[in-house]
């Protein structure tokens, strides 16, 4: 009996439809309703933004806990989670800084952050055609996780109760992080330059290579 052929694209498809996968493709899929939030008056527009990027950051942890329950970790999920990770906070910033709300000397913090996410980006890219991985210090993921909480903050901003200075709890938070940022990628870089500082060695010289054996000859009997 006949087997149906598997072809590439048919792996590759199995591979969009993992559930891990799916639930960071959806971090990418929202990023234009949150930009779209920002547009509606406040306080619905402040709210609705908060809860599509709250959503997208829970499935941040679901797709690594799917991945490892399932047995469905791949290369395509690997790539796609940091990229995911980075173009919602990058689109979040980024909007937050055009509506006024991180503004003055916050947006210097905010430039760090992400001047920091498009280094790693590039280390990563280098290291990995080398074939080197680096892991994500535990440092790093926790500047990651305040980074989230004070993008959080500001998001909601002026609509949170009075009770709950929202604005600037999100200012020291976006402070705090960027000085993490700082460390981390610094981290990052020395590790890329130390690989690439490797790379430039001049390749050893072969050695000489020692003369063919005599061929074998039957002793005479």
């Amino acid at each position: 009996m006949l087997t149906p052929r598997c072809y590439s694209g048919d792996r590759t498809d199995a591979m969009f439809t993992k559930v891990p996968n799916l639930l960071t493709l959806s971090r990418i899929a929202v990023i234009p309703g949150m930009v779209g939030a920002f547009y509606i008056e406040s306080p619905i527009g402040n709210w609705v933004a908060l809860v599509i990027f709250v959503a997208a950051g829970i499935t941040d942890y679901f797709d690594g806990y799917f991945a490892r329950t399932l047995g469905q970790q791949s290369a395509l999920g690997r790539f796609l989670d940091p990229v995911a990770d980075k173009l919602l906070i990058a689109a979040a910033i980024l909007m937050l800084v055009a509506f006024d709300r991180i503004a003055g000397p916050s947006v210097l913090a905010a430039v760090v952050i992400l001047c920091r996410e498009i280094l790693v980006s590039g280390l990563r890219e280098f290291l990995a055609r080398i074939d080197v991985s680096v892991p994500v210090s535990q440092l790093a993921k926790w500047k990651t996780t305040l980074q989230i909480v004070a993008i959080a903050f500001l998001l909601v901003g002026d609509a949170a109760p009075a009770f709950v200075p929202a604005a600037t709890i999100g200012d020291w938070g976006i402070w705090i992080a960027a000085v993490l940022t700082l460390y981390t990628g610094y981290d990052y870089l020395r590790a890329g330059l130390r690989h690439m500082r490797d790379e430039t060695k001049p390749a050893a010289r072969p050695t000489a290579a020692a003369p063919p054996a005599p061929p074998f000859t039957r002793p005479a009997e």
